[in-house]
């Protein structure tokens, strides 16, 4: 399905400090994590005495946000064997980028950067994929909140990469300090099931310890999900903190059915977090004068459910999204073009000139 994106980067921005990123340089300059093919190839063209000056250019086949840009630069400039000899021009993170777009061109002497090509593009890769699964749901959203969840499905070191790319895209909040590091911000969250648990399954007495402990400027999110009836426990937890609670968190399970709807079953799904959940929990807070305390709605929730959400005015204030903005794929190509001047592509490649590069110092 073609998504018109909106393009909300500032391409006049300066790019991250290659620094922040902290590469195993000496690793990658090996090719510990190159396809040996690629090493291969190099060692070949060196015992050959061979350096040919090539035109190297990566693109991708979607409509997509482009994430991974200021990383795979970094990965140029710490890891070729000769950044300065290197002629670089590229877009910028955040982009908004056609299929078939030029997103970065590479120009020198091809001994100096052959093994960095299944680095670099694994990283526009996932990047990528990142940034436009969050914008999607950013749009589909209607500028609610998107809460950034996705950190326990997946290995704990692609954390920061990944944050920065659902920041760049417009998720606002992340759920932990890692993912928030590349740009200074902090993980938020919610008063878990765990801690729930610790207290015996009382959310209110969890409730109200957190508060207890956390900082004055920490917004307070309860879990109401526990003991399956949202809106009993949504109003329990309103009257214990008072204007110290910021919302309530629904995260039912996919499998079971909110107390709340027992009486309501017949013609409609009842189970999860849906329409009707919400609404009856708004209007439980409403009609006690908790119209302050927001909603804030997970479980299982995808651009499609948050954009049926949206065109039924459900009342939710904020989307935990989790699983499904790292789910997909978004491939990254590099082909050499050009060799010692003159055009060298593949049958079906050829130089596709991008007026949108900008040269990377």
């Amino acid at each position: 399905m073609l998504v018109s994106f909106s393009n909300m980067s500032d391409s006049s921005h300066s790019r991250l400090d290659p620094e922040v990123f902290d590469l195993p340089v000496e690793k990658i300059k090996d090719g510990y994590y190159t396809d040996a093919y690629f090493s291969h190839a190099r060692s070949a063209l060196l015992a050959d005495g061979r350096h040919p000056l090539v035109l190297m250019q990566v693109f991708q086949k979607k409509e997509a946000v482009l994430g991974g840009m200021d990383e795979a630069i970094a990965i140029l400039k710490l890891c070729s064997h000769g950044w300065r000899e290197l002629v670089v021009h590229a877009l910028h993170d955040g982009d908004v980028i056609e299929p078939w777009e030029t997103v970065l061109t590479i120009e020198g002497d091809y001994t100096l950067f052959a093994h960095l090509e299944t680095v670099y593009l694994g990283v526009l890769a996932r990047r990528t994929l990142v940034s436009t699964n969050v914008r999607r749901v950013v749009e589909a959203a209607n500028g609610k909140q998107i809460l950034y969840f996705p950190a326990r499905h997946d290995h704990h070191r692609v954390q920061t990469g990944d944050g920065y790319a659902a920041h760049i895209a417009g998720a606002i909040g992340v759920s932990t300090d890692a993912q928030a590091s590349w740009w200074g911000g902090r993980g938020i969250g919610t008063v878990p099931h765990g801690l729930i648990a610790a207290y015996d399954g009382d959310t209110v007495l969890a409730a109200l310890r957190f508060a207890t402990w956390a900082p004055s400027d920490l917004n307070i999110v309860v879990l109401v999900d526990f003991e399956n009836d949202s809106v009993k426990t949504s109003l329990e937890v309103a009257r214990a903190l008072g204007p110290r609670l910021w919302g309530v968190r629904l995260d039912t399970s996919g499998d079971v059915v909110d107390r709340a709807l027992w009486d309501e079953m017949g013609d409609f799904d009842p189970r999860g977090v849906n329409e009707r959940l919400v609404r009856k929990v708004r209007d439980a807070l409403d009609d006690e004068g908790f119209r302050d305390v927001r909603i804030v709605v997970s479980g299982g929730f995808t651009v499609e459910k948050i954009r049926a959400f949206e065109e039924h005015s459900v009342p939710v204030d904020a989307y935990g999204v989790g699983s499904s903005l790292i789910r997909g794929e978004n491939d990254f190509t590099a082909d050499v073009v050009m060799t010692d001047g003159k055009p060298r592509a593949k049958a079906g490649r050829w130089v596709r000139p991008n007026p949108r590069l900008e040269l990377v110092t």
